[in-house]
């Protein structure tokens, strides 16, 4: 439990030194913690085996990301092609195209994917798996990916135009906004760790996450362009 322990405090000051210092410093407090984390994780003797890292797991791991990333683009950009769903995808953050082709494919794989991946689905779940039933490793992994965005969303009701105009503004709304992002997140934390398991690699869950967040965005721009 020592490794647990050590690790959720570790990511508890990486979220705050992220979100409550300066500004755009998870720039440099996510991927750095990262690496510190995995840094620990090697010292304390985990294999790159058990981090879902080792070169054995890599092929089916890629298998598994050509499998994933097809449809989830498909299904994300028909999201904003729609007029029904179309106001829910305009973030401030993506408003031009090349910012979200900015976004798409230098900052979220750098600053959110990887780094990401490589604390919850790599040394997070390591530590629960050798301590924890299957049962635990699921909740407590998701519950804390969950918690992970509660900083992250405080101005999410605030930067997208769909959720303003669903939501309102003020504290309800923040609230509301907070909520559905540790939902949405903690349910994705479960599908990261089922693909982490079921995949026997780290290579799934960064893929499915990638083209979540990265087809989220280029939908965003497009969506801007359809307004």
């Amino acid at each position: 439990m020592r490794d647990v322990a050590v690790v959720i405090g570790v990511l508890a000051l990486i979220n705050v030194l992220a979100h409550f210092t300066f500004d755009h410093a998870t720039t440099l407090f996510v991927p750095a913690g990262a690496l510190a984390l995995l840094a620990y994780a090697r010292w304390r003797g985990f294999t790159w085996n058990e981090l879902g890292l080792a070169r054995s797991q890599h092929r089916r791991g890629l298998k598994w990301a050509a499998a994933i990333m097809i449809p989830v683009a498909v299904i994300a950009i028909g999201g904003a092609l729609l007029p029904l769903t179309r106001s829910l995808y305009l973030s401030d953050h993506y408003d031009t195209v090349s910012v979200a082709l900015w976004g798409a494919f230098v900052i979220i794989p750098l600053q959110t994917v990887i780094p990401e991946e490589i604390m919850f689905r790599g040394v997070l779940n390591a530590a629960l798996t050798r301590v924890a039933s299957v049962r635990v490793v699921y909740l407590a992994g998701a519950g804390l990916f969950g918690l992970w965005h509660v900083s992250s969303s405080l101005g999410l009701s605030e930067s997208n135009k769909g959720l303003t105009d669903l939501l309102g503004t003020g504290v309800a709304a923040q609230i509301a906004g907070v909520l559905g992002a540790v939902i949405v997140t903690g349910t994705s934390g479960l599908i990261f760790i089922w693909l982490r398991r079921r995949s026997d690699s780290l290579l799934a869950p960064m893929a499915f996450h990638w083209a979540v967040n990265a087809t989220g965005a280029l939908g965003a721009a497009l969506a801007w362009q359809l307004s």
